[in-house]
């Protein structure tokens, strides 16, 4: 059966005095002294009065405003948007559709993807562990969390991890990867999509939502994600939608594909950083996902390029974007 959120008396009787000010007079909470600013547990946030899924640990980064930002909502339709023109000012307030409980504001100024940042007040939201969500009956959005595809690639097999990007053909994208020390290993591949066992006819007609994508197993201890990161913006343009060179289609989209909260906290601030620093020739479009299945493309494109090394490419290292890269992310 499935969950029923509606606003509550009862639950609104339990609420603290700060919880009813914001939720239901729209109030504002201090930032930095709140519950969730700095709230890093693997979970689900829901509304404090009804329940209803707003958003996941996954979808939050740290936006140094005080409060709990997130790029999206779960249940896009559960964040309702309302034209807030109090205190001077011309804003955008969300509120929780089934509660009814007033969340914050959402702004134009946030990471990729979405380019959003949802500013929520902590005390409109309940949060709910990874660990509890089935015995609270949010056992739906538990593959959110656990569908990798990539054998857990978050976790070190024999101290070695697993990273998957796609940014344009992904000839070239292994190849310069390869060549990097701690890599010990690249394989080219279709990720993104959900269709299952894509083959690149599949894949190159740009419908099945995959794209050409590298994983790259690596050494912690001689490399780091952020390394990874370094490379990847530079022999990439991140700034062209849907195109790298002469392919075109979202075959061919830029992506980092996330295993877990650290990972994608790193993206974020390495995103941010980059942006801010102006280095790069546009706005950063690069999406940041949450890594799923990751299909072995065929034998014929494996090592492509070491087998044909006049093959086609549209990747190389960007020399004066790796200087600049260096100096803002240190």
């Amino acid at each position: 059966m499935a969950k029923e959120y509606k606003k509550e008396i009862a639950a609104i009787e339990k609420l603290t005095p700060e919880q009813y000010q914001v939720t239901q007079n729209s109030g504002t909470e201090p930032p930095f002294r709140n519950e969730f600013w700095d709230h890093r547990e693997s979970g689900l946030y829901v509304d404090i009065v009804s329940g209803e899924p707003l958003f996941t640990s996954f979808d939050k980064f740290d936006s140094h405003c005080g409060w709990p930002s997130f790029t999206r909502p779960i249940v896009p339709e559960n964040v309702e948007e309302f034209r807030d023109g109090t205190h001077g000012m011309s804003r955008t307030e969300v509120r929780s559709k089934f509660g009814d409980s007033h969340l914050g504001h959402v702004f134009d100024d946030g990471p990729g993807p979405t380019g959003l940042r949802y500013c929520i007040n902590s005390a409109s939201l309940k949060f709910i562990a990874q660990s509890e969500m089935a015995a609270e009956g949010y056992e739906q959005y538990l593959n959110l969390f656990t569908d990798t595809g990539l054998q857990d690639a978050s976790k070190a097999v024999d101290g070695l991890k697993k990273s998957v990007f796609a940014g344009g053909c992904f000839w070239g994208m292994q190849e310069l990867f390869r060549m990097l020390p701690g890599v010990v290993e690249t394989r080219v591949g279709y990720s993104g999509g959900a269709l299952e066992g894509p083959v690149y006819n599949d894949v190159k007609t740009g419908t099945t939502g995959h794209a050409e994508s590298v994983e790259i197993t690596y050494d912690p201890t001689k490399t780091s994600y952020q390394d990874l990161l370094k490379v990847f913006f530079q022999i990439h343009d991140p700034t062209t939608l849907n195109r790298q060179g002469n392919d075109i289609g979202s075959q061919y989209r830029s992506v980092i594909f996330v295993t877990d909260q650290e990972e994608a906290d790193t993206a974020v601030s390495v995103i941010n950083t980059l942006q801010n620093a102006e280095i790069l020739p546009g706005s950063i479009v690069t999406e940041i996902v949450r890594a799923r299945s990751f299909f072995e493309a065929e034998p014929e494109h494996q090592n492509y390029l070491q087998r044909y090394p006049n093959g086609y490419t549209c990747h190389f290292v960007r020399h004066d974007w790796g200087r600049a890269i260096d100096e803002a992310l240190g």
